[in-house]
């Protein structure tokens, strides 16, 4: 196109070619391979903020301006009040004058902003026609009153700010002129009369396309072209025989039964509208990179939010949305006209396991029975519609058994309805007493609304038009997000995404180097996960590939993911002070020397205990082995702490440990190391003051309310459903493969319960409690912990170059070895884990990052991961792609 316009205006030697399009909903609608397309207007109409159509003017006249189009043939202006009309219907902003007034005059407004000349259409209005000006003559039979008061409102609020142009329907109007027969096109009483005398319109006026029988039914070709010029037309649209209409046209000028002063002011007009499009300063196209041009990542970030914002929930009355995750309820889904899983259902996925059930338009009595089946077993099902219709004659694409089936489910169990197609069709769903509109089947449409389900994202919409009593104009339930992670892209985040992708190439190069057998890394920003990808295979034999939803040992990583945010939830509920000595709370550390410790210097590592003791040395024979005074290969009385498989260590060799860390040394000089030890108490203080052990305690203090399915202690014990990647190979002490089994020795002895390891998880879990840090303590519609305490706990103390409270934070020591990427903030905090484990939060970017592995695969002392820098490499990866805002 671009090619074949250079070309044309080349043949011109004076003034420049007006060329324009007919690109309501973006260059998309004509060049549907290379060009975007935002959503239709109907969709648009469901928008609260007016802005985002300005906005998508402005995006569209971009791509027009880049393609060398200077007028485009929207925005449709005509108020569609017809469930059955066959040719606007999607095409408008909706039934209510108000609502398609302003939209038209942002969406104009941000084109002519741009440089680019819109034009409202179809004056005087097609909205409530059953018949397609493209086959026919419509007749609208309403009063000049009704049509002063719905049809011409919106013209009329135009023509008032001078819209650049206006493009007249062929309708037979009588209340306008009743002339038999008499297109409006054709009409001088319309057009001029009204349009350019009552209504005092001076901008470009265009014909609807010549070449429909709308027209051309009732006047000949190469005639009624003259009869529009003379009508007041300034541009005739798609004339069907140009030669005959051109010597007819001159024939009347000659003959005098066409008015050249008309003509002439036309043509003005024209030449007015020419150099208001900057073609008095005319340059050719540039051909190279156009296509890239056409689809750039703005356009697409532009096009999500007017989805987001278009997404409506017509009625919730039963309130089962948003869906609470943390609900031990059982949830299914079945997608209707769709035989393969959806797009959706992969999205609801995301945030909860639920079986999925898919039917086509229609089915078999054994699938409908296997479908009630299922329903049986579940609390609640989300049905979703899809391959719908936007046209009322085919039923919006429902089958008389769809609809059927419907009816039968939304009695069965409390069911929430999501309808990816016209808010027409909701005239079928007046029993159903949750549904959620999703307007198209777009996969961001799609994706979107499951996020809104769950609360990821807020839900603002309004029906544009209504369906019937209980699905009408205006209605919808707004919905305030819950803060919880959601799912973008990077681009939609002010992130490069293609800066993303050096990722793949460190993290192969540690695969490859045998730094590690797999590896999952995932990044986050502004609430929202950007980049997922699991890497490698669970152990070098590949024979099992890393999935993103597996689990993995975090190693040191429970320091803070779940001692520090068990201390932090006892010290907002003022039952401890980080002043507190650790004998005021542990009563079996009186007389020792453990007793006067202070809580926040044994959180900051500064109290001066051992960094760790190896107590399984002491329960090794001279060759290795496990000694059998201390383990059982089989659980019996007095042998109950498991260990590993088949290994149950004596229950006395608990207070072993306990003794032999209470018995420990401390240093002569309190200074920063690193020790384990301080965190074996604080899971004992947790335990004195919470009454539970610290495993049941972040289970339900944090876990289970924030709807988090992996992190857990012991995941054998508690046979997730997850698939867990192995740790070690262990040739001396449990002499196995470990897998669900936590790889630190003294946490195992404790039965895989500590509070400096032992926890287990996904990389989402490990994220989400990053993100409710970075939201101050807020969660899914929910405080865990005040800002306050998050403040206190992630501030770096004075004289540390690396610690918080619990937390690690960013080495400021050059002469150290740097703990996380170079372009993380100072303010960054987190942990590290001896399994190949690294998690960061940065409270000034809204960066996330986690990398999961398992380095120590099948031998933990392999430090190939360090030397390669693999985990501060990723996550300088998501800095560098940060783009200038």
């Amino acid at each position: 196109q671009a090619q074949i316009t250079n070309e044309l205006q080349g043949m011109v030697n004076h003034v420049p070619l007006l060329v324009a399009t007919d690109a309501e909903w973006g260059l998309g609608m004509r060049l549907k391979e290379h060009a975007f397309s935002f959503p239709r207007q109907l969709m648009l109409g469901a928008i609260q903020d007016n802005k985002l159509i300005y906005q998508m003017g402005r995006q569209v006249a971009k791509d027009c301006k880049r393609l060398g189009i200077h007028l485009n043939l929207a925005p449709v202006v005509d108020v569609n009040n017809n469930i059955d009309n066959p040719v606007i219907n999607t095409r408008s902003f909706g039934e209510d004058k108000y609502n398609v007034s302003i939209k038209s005059y942002m969406y104009a407004k941000g084109m002519e902003d741009e440089g680019v000349l819109s034009c409202a259409k179809h004056f005087p209005g097609h909205g409530d026609t059953n018949v397609d000006s493209h086959k026919d003559l419509p007749i609208i039979q309403h009063e000049r009153e009704r049509l002063d008061s719905i049809e011409l409102y919106p013209f009329k609020f135009l023509a008032k700010e001078q819209i650049a142009s206006m493009m007249i329907a062929h309708l037979s109007v009588p209340a306008l002129d009743d002339t038999p027969n008499l297109p409006t096109t054709l009409s001088k009483k319309v057009v001029t009369g009204l349009l350019r005398e009552e209504m005092g319109y001076d901008g470009l006026i265009i014909t609807d396309g010549l070449d429909m029988d709308g027209v051309t039914k009732h006047h000949k070709r190469g005639e009624l072209e003259g009869i529009a010029l003379d009508a007041g037309n300034d541009i005739l649209l798609i004339p069907k025989n140009i030669e005959e209409a051109k010597a007819n046209i001159l024939k009347r000028l000659k003959e005098g039964s066409l008015d050249s002063n008309q003509v002439e002011r036309s043509v003005k007009r024209i030449l007015r509208a020419k150099y208001r499009a900057g073609l008095n300063n005319y340059n050719p196209i540039a051909i190279e990179n156009i296509e890239a041009d056409l689809k750039r990542d703005e356009a697409k970030e532009l096009k999500r939010k007017l989805i987001k914002n278009a997404i409506t929930l017509v009625r919730d009355d039963q309130k089962l949305t948003p869906i609470n995750r943390s609900s031990k309820e059982k949830y299914m889904s079945i997608a209707f006209g769709a035989i393969e899983k959806t797009q959706f259902q992969n999205a609801l996925s995301d945030f909860m396991d639920l079986d999925h059930f898919n039917l086509g338009k229609t089915f078999k009595s054994a699938q409908e029975k296997k479908l009630f089946q299922s329903v049986s077993k579940v609390d609640k099902i989300i049905v979703s519609l899809h391959d719908m219709s936007s046209y009322s004659k085919r039923n919006f694409g429902l089958t008389e058994q769809q609809l059927e089936l419907l009816q039968k489910l939304q009695k069965a169990k409390p069911c929430i309805l999501v309808v990816f197609g016209s808010p027409y069709s909701l005239k079928f769903m007046d029993e159903y007493s949750t549904i959620l509109l999703g307007y198209t089947e777009d996969p961001i449409s799609q994706e979107l609304c499951a996020q809104a389900l769950f609360g990821a994202i807020g839900i603002n919409g309004k029906l544009p038009v209504s369906a019937s009593k209980k699905s009408s104009f205006n209605t919808g339930v707004k919905r305030k997000p819950l803060y919880i992670l959601g799912y973008s892209k990077p681009e939609y985040e002010g992130m490069n995404p293609q800066t993303l992708l050096r990722i793949d190439t460190i993290v192969n190069e540690a695969i490859e180097k045998k730094a590690t057998p797999s590896a999952v890394v995932l990044l986050a920003r502004n609430g929202n996960i950007v980049f997922e990808k699991a890497y490698g295979y669970h152990t070098y034999d590949k024979k099992i590939a890393t999935q993103t939803s597996d689990m993995y040992d975090l190693a040191s990583v429970t320091k803070i993911a779940s001692t520090t945010l068990a201390i932090m939830a006892l010290d907002d509920d003022g039952k401890i002070d980080l002043r507190d000595s650790l004998g005021m709370h542990i009563p079996e550390l009186e007389g020792t020397n453990k007793s006067g410790l202070i809580i926040e210097d044994v959180m900051r590592h500064r109290a001066g205990l051992a960094a760790w003791i190896p107590f399984y040395l002491e329960t090794l024979d001279d060759k290795g082995r496990p000694l059998k005074s201390v383990y059982s290969q089989k659980e019996k009385e007095g042998y109950q702490v498991k260990v590993a498989d088949k290994m149950y260590m004596n229950n006395v060799y608990v207070d072993t440990i306990w003794n032999a860390i209470m018995d420990s040394k401390l240093r002569d000089t309190i200074t920063y190391v690193y020790s384990d030890l301080g965190f074996y108490l604080l899971a004992k203080l947790v335990e004195e003051k919470s009454g539970k052990g610290l495993e049941t305690f972040v289970q339900k203090r944090f876990y289970e309310p924030m709807g988090l399915r992996s992190l857990c202690y012991v995941p054998r014990d508690a046979k997730k459903q997850f698939s867990i990647v192995p740790s070690v190979r262990e040739k001396d002490f449990r002499q196995q493969k470990l897998q669900g089994y936590v790889h630190d020795m003294g946490a195992a002895m404790l039965g895989g319960v500590s509070g400096h390891a032992g926890l287990f998880g996904n990389a989402e879990d490990l994220a989400a409690i990053l993100q409710m840090l970075l939201n101050n303590g807020y969660y899914g519609a929910k405080r865990f912990i005040s800002p306050n305490t998050i403040r206190k706990y992630t501030q770096r103390c004075a004289d540390c170059s690396r610690r918080g409270i619990g937390f690690d934070m960013k080495q400021l020591d050059e002469d150290q070895v740097p703990n996380m990427a170079e372009g993380a903030s100072i303010y960054s905090f987190g942990h590290l884990g001896f399994t190949g484990i690294a998690c960061w939060a940065d409270p000034q970017t809204g960066i996330i990052s986690v990398f999961l592995s398992n380095r120590t695969y099948p031998k933990m002392r392999n430090n190939r991961l360090g030397k390669l820098d693999t985990r501060p490499r990723v996550q300088q990866c998501a800095y560098e792609a940060i783009l200038e805002e």
